[in-house]
């Protein structure tokens, strides 16, 4: 793991009660539902129940899925990019 996402991962600890980064990671969430889109293998509810039941310990799991969206050449829809740059952006942020 790189320094970058290193530094990511412990901001997200300390703010992943954020308003902000709850919101996002639940607009990143259902947007996967809705577009059909697999991130995480290791998932035990869908990505709409996750968004649904969102609390802070589970900010750091959307996190390491936003990080696989923005680097994945795979995946090419530009709506859930930004939402996972939107995500990624509010945890430097706070």
């Amino acid at each position: 793991m790189d320094s970058k996402s290193e530094e990511l991962y412990k901001k997200c600890e300390l703010n992943a009660e954020s308003g902000d980064i709850m919101g996002a990671c639940q607009v990143m969430l259902q947007l996967m539902e809705a577009k059909k889109i697999e991130a995480a293998e290791d998932m035990d509810q869908t990505y709409l129940e996750m968004a649904e039941n969102m609390k802070p310990e589970d900010v750091r799991k959307v996190l390491e899925i936003a990080l696989k969206i923005r680097e994945s050449g795979e995946i090419k829809d530009t709506e859930l990019k930004n939402a996972a740059s939107k995500l990624i952006r509010a945890i430097e942020m706070s």
